[in-house]
């Protein structure tokens, strides 16, 4: 009967466990491009110093593996967009929303202020919504499960 106990103990807490990393939006995430529907990378995101940091870890275009950052000035030119760091310092707001002014696109060698959530209606999503000035777009990006 003990051990019945702990194995249902031993269970309810991987359950749990399981469940609250699928509504965390650190992880891996398949960004999929909102004009073509095509897959384009895959982006490591994770928490360091209470902020949100985002880096390329994979780029699925096919013939793109290896690309550099052609069109960036500074430290990034035609530096490997694997390895770069495209999502930098954001912070967490309210309602599990992170907001902040780095969220950087390699293809356009541009920076633009963000707002990142989880879709409410299916913790797989991840919004990331880019903003420049009043304009702004939203990507849809799917959780890579391991």
């Amino acid at each position: 009967m003990e051990r019945t106990n702990r194995l249902l103990l031993v269970g309810i807490a991987l359950c749990c466990l399981h469940l609250g990393n699928a509504q965390s939006v650190f992880g891996k995430w398949k960004t999929i491009d909102d004009r073509n529907g095509q897959p384009k990378a895959i982006i490591k995101v994770y928490k360091e110093d209470n902020k949100m940091q985002g880096v390329v870890q994979k780029i699925l275009e096919e013939g793109r593996e290896e690309a550099v950052c052609e069109k960036c000035d500074g430290e990034r030119k035609d530096k490997a967009i694997v390895g770069m760091k495209i999502i930098e310092d954001i912070e967490h707001e309210e309602d599990g929303v992170w907001k902040g002014k780095h969220l950087f696109d390699p293809e356009q060698a541009m920076t633009f202020r963000c707002r990142i959530w989880l879709n409410p209606d299916n913790p797989n999503e991840l919004k990331v919504r880019g903003y420049l000035a009043f304009i702004y777009r939203t990507q849809t990006w799917l959780r890579v499960l391991e």
